[in-house]
């Protein structure tokens, strides 16, 4: 059965269901959590070092080859086999830029997304909070302008019912998967925009993350919120780690702390925030 969101999202292996579960979390993904809001990591120091590294080889890789391809092409005229090699070098030149298009954003993502991308979600005030690089959404066609701009930001407050839970396969022979929060128009299913909450799991433990959001947001903890990386009581150390430098606004750190819909209008009204 295919999904219930259009445009459905490539690698889809299943939708997932809002509502409270019985699932514990231990995880490092937990940043910190009190009893309004709670802050999950999608990138850890170790995965953001790797991947980091590997695109860095990539793009090198890309480079030379980008630089080797027309050289042989113009350096190599034999008679018999020069058109079949000529045509083979321009199509591993146009492979080699398509890569490129592709590498260039992620190695900026893992270069300038520093402090694990924490997306917040608040449980009093059903907002959710997202401040991460521009290219850790799922656009795979980027303007070459983009290129220029490596520390643009996604900032945005999003409704919490408007977010919806996916699994989809990382294509991997790990069989690893991924959740994805899909971004839809209020009261449908017509998707607008894609959110990584948890990438890379095996099995199971692809849900543990979604099912201890849901319990969090319906007010059914069945996990200790002090489980984080930061307890409920070190709010000021988790912002000196996490949200501060990172570009995030005023009001919005804020309204992370909201505890009803009239005080987080009060505070976009202060901040003068206009929907």
């Amino acid at each position: 059965m295919p999904s219930k969101y259009r445009p459905q999202i490539l690698g889809w292996f299943g939708d997932l269901d809002k509502g409270p579960r019985l699932v514990p979390l231990h995880d490092d993904r937990l940043s910190y959590a009190n009893n309004t809001y709670c802050a999950f990591i999608r990138q850890d120091h170790n995965d953001q070092i790797f991947y980091g590294c590997l695109h860095f080889v990539i793009v090198i890789v890309l480079f030379i080859l980008l630089i080797g391809f027309p050289t042989f092409i113009m350096d190599y005229d034999h008679p018999d086999s020069g058109s079949m090699l000529c045509l083979i070098g321009i199509i591993g030149f146009i492979t080699c830029c398509a890569a490129m298009y592709y590498a260039v954003p992620q190695l900026y993502h893992y270069l300038f997304s520093r402090y694990g991308s924490p997306i917040i979600f608040n449980r009093k005030t059903g907002k959710v909070y997202v401040n991460e690089s521009y290219f850790f959404n799922f656009k795979f066609l980027h303007h070459p302008s983009v290129f220029l701009q490596p520390k643009k930001r996604r900032i945005k407050e999003y409704d919490w019912n408007d977010l919806h839970g996916v699994i989809i396969h990382n294509m991997s022979r790990n069989a690893l998967s991924s959740t994805v929060l899909m971004v839809c128009q209020p009261g449908t299913h017509q998707v607008i925009d894609h959110i990584m909450l948890d990438p890379m799991r095996a099995g199971a433990g692809s849900t543990f993350v979604w099912g201890w959001i849901n319990s969090f947001m319906f007010f059914c903890d069945v996990a200790n919120i002090d489980d984080g990386e930061y307890k409920s009581d070190q709010e000021a150390e988790f912002k000196a780690h996490r949200i501060e430098g990172e570009g995030w606004p005023e009001w919005m750190v804020e309204a992370f702390n909201a505890t009803s819909q009239e005080e987080l209008a009060e505070i976009k009204q202060r901040h003068h925030i206009t929907e």
